[in-house]
């Protein structure tokens, strides 16, 4: 028992090393949180200058939390906490991406690892429909229609990740809620095509009932 009390320092040492990278990891995260959030907000109300800066603020506190976590505190790196972070910057990503008509950024461009990627596009979707909707107020557009068809191709991806909750930390469960998500946005979209079928029709019964009172 000697060296117990060499043994207690070194574990303290240790301990209270990881404990001051978990209080910086969690202030790091909540700021990379709020700056997705942010970011969402900006493409919903078409602000992409804002969009973009808040998107350059998070890709500054994502390459840190990689650079400080991943290699010396990969356990914290790994917590939920982390990684739900870290899901919330590949959703702003791909929202701003998907809704601006660019190219898909992947998982590689990201530097996310996969199961963060996918639990990314699956919560995308729900923006997707928010973006969606938003446009239906105006009207049954193509624009709606492209959305859908990304959320629908995302789905299409998702049920095929067919793996234990453990490696992809809950993705099945988001894999449901996606599919209830793409079916109301598509009996939606379904209703205000079929509403502004029945508008046309209208305007063009009683242009031709004024046509004929005309004549």
């Amino acid at each position: 028992m000697q060296h117990l009390d060499e043994i207690a320092d070194r574990l303290r040492a240790n301990l209270e090393a990881q404990n001051d990278a978990r209080d910086k990891a969690l202030v790091q995260t909540r700021a990379l949180t709020r700056h997705c959030a942010h970011a969402i907000r900006a493409v919903h109300r078409q602000e992409r200058e804002n969009a973009e800066e808040e998107l350059a603020e998070a890709k500054k506190i994502v390459d840190g939390v990689i650079s400080f976590l991943k290699t010396d505190h990969a356990n914290l790196y790994f917590a939920g906490y982390t990684q739900d972070a870290l899901k919330e910057y590949a959703e702003a990503k791909i929202v701003y991406a998907l809704v601006d008509d660019l190219p898909l950024p992947t998982p590689e461009e990201l530097d996310l690892e996969p199961a963060t990627y996918l639990r990314g596009l699956a919560e995308a979707v729900g923006e997707l429909r928010r973006r969606t909707m938003d446009i239906l107020r105006g009207g049954h557009s193509q624009e709606a229609e492209r959305l859908l068809a990304h959320m629908d191709d995302i789905f299409a991806v998702l049920v095929t990740m067919d793996y234990p909750d453990a490696v992809t930390y809950g993705l099945r469960r988001q894999t449901d809620i996606t599919r209830g998500i793409i079916e109301r946005t598509r009996g939606d979209i379904t209703l205000s095509f079929r509403q502004q079928q029945l508008e046309k029709t209208i305007r063009q019964a009683e242009k031709n009932i004024l046509t004929n009172n005309d004549e």
